[in-house]
């Protein structure tokens, strides 16, 4: 039984021991489990052989434990206590080797226990609930969810920031993303389809906002006719995600973050690269060399969060009209510009997205420019026998969560982190 789900009566729980405290005649401990909290009362005269076992044991010690729940007006934990009959300590606990005042690698070096906070739990249940609304959104418009392979033949994108591992005497790589097989998905015939899953990137960065592995949420879908059937998509997708979790865990979020989610508008608004780095100088004295305005530097980047609040009242930003040339090959471009968005939100890029380009003698040109026609000749084999006009985009979800409860790195918001210098536990 969850502790939740406690009612007057006979009941049987398990739980970690939270707190004990050990009076001269009685004895009052709180039990925790992921739903919630509870306090057992021990009447010690009455219950000689339950006080023993009580007072040998050590806190997050788990525990299970069989009596009676009972109302009392006076316990602070639900109105309930438990008068136990039958407690067994199940495993014994020592003493903890972080605390409060650990560092973040400390507590990596210790996530297991690390974990074991009200604050640490609820990030992943309510990481693990906007997933689920954002798949329901999907599924709801006939979106199919697909697994693809991790490990592959040649870089993913491009030569560079992959891992390389042995596979059976020949060289393998991690996939930087499912973008390959998302689109041999849509020359399949499956038409809409996603994949919730990990994504490799052999980048020595550390920022706080990038990780060697982490969860992407990638979907592609076809028959559109711009990129801006994508943005909308996505637009929609993430509003309804935001208004579900907001629904469940909004006043939660609010007590243990301090964060009030927003549930943003719609339609999201979009400004052109070009007119964005008009807009930072305009308003806030803000340049950068003409040469780095083929893409958002960092602070261009962190400073559309003050632009999309001053200029239209909103947390995401929509940044389009980029120029091809740092953009994958696979993005279609009409007259030199890419025909594809970032997505900003709170002053860093949670999305890439595009219309891709799906005629074959367009792509294998694209490929060759970039000098990976060989490497993803496997991949331009799905545009020869028709492929329909399609596009898609890639949510971080470490980095998405981290943004939204304003938390300080992707350390918190990944289960194990994974970076350049981590690989322990």
């Amino acid at each position: 039984m969850k502790i939740c789900e406690v009612k007057p009566g006979e009941v049987e729980i398990q739980g970690w021991i939270e707190n004990l405290r050990d009076k001269k005649s009685m004895q009052f401990i709180v039990i925790r489990d992921l739903s919630g909290k509870i306090q057992v009362t021990v009447v010690k005269e009455e219950n000689p052989e339950i006080a023993e076992i009580f007072s040998h044991a050590t806190l997050e010690s788990t525990v299970k434990i069989k009596g009676k729940a009972v109302a009392n007006e006076f316990v602070k934990l639900g109105g309930i206590e438990i008068l136990p009959e039958k407690v067994e300590i199940t495993s014994h606990a020592e003493a903890f080797p972080i605390g409060p005042e650990s560092s973040i690698d400390q507590r990596m070096d210790y996530r297991f226990i690390d974990l074991r906070t009200e604050r640490n739990q609820l990030i992943f249940q309510f990481q693990s609930y906007l997933v689920n609304a954002m798949r329901e959104y999907l599924i709801n418009r006939d979106f199919t969810e697909i697994h693809t392979p991790k490990f592959i033949a040649t870089a993913s994108e491009s030569g560079s920031e992959v891992f390389e591992v042995k596979y059976f005497g020949r060289k393998a790589y991690l996939a930087q993303s499912p973008q390959f097989y998302k689109q041999m998905a849509i020359a399949g015939g499956l038409e809409r389809v996603f994949e919730i899953a990990p994504c490799f990137r052999a980048e020595k960065s550390h920022t706080k906002k990038h990780a060697t592995e982490f969860t992407s949420f990638d979907v592609e879908f076809c028959y559109i006719n711009s990129f801006q059937d994508v943005m909308n998509l996505e637009a929609e997708m993430l509003a309804y995600g935001l208004e579900k979790t907001k629904e469940k865990y909004g006043e939660k979020v609010k007590e243990v973050f301090g964060v009030d989610i927003v549930v943003p508008n719609l339609p999201f608004p979009q400004m052109k690269l070009s007119d964005v780095y008009n807009e930072l100088e305009k308003r806030y004295g803000f340049t950068v060399p003409e040469e780095e305005k083929t893409d958002l530097t960092t602070e261009a980047e962190r400073l559309c969060a003050r632009l999309a609040q001053d200029k239209f009242g909103h947390e995401f930003l929509f940044v389009t009209d980029y120029p091809p040339a740092k953009r994958a090959f696979y993005h279609m471009r009409e007259n030199g510009i890419l025909q594809g968005y970032d997505l900003i939100w709170k002053g860093i890029e949670i999305t890439s997205g595009a219309q891709r380009e799906h005629r074959y003698e367009e792509i294998k040109k694209n490929a060759l420019e970039k000098g990976l026609a060989d490497d993803v000749r496997f991949y331009l084999e799905s545009f020869k026998y028709g492929m329909p006009p399609h596009g898609g985009f890639a949510i971080g979800v470490d980095r998405l969560t981290m943004l939204l409860l304003n938390l300080p790195s992707l350390k918190e918001t990944q289960f194990i982190f994974r970076g350049p210098d981590r690989l322990d536990p």
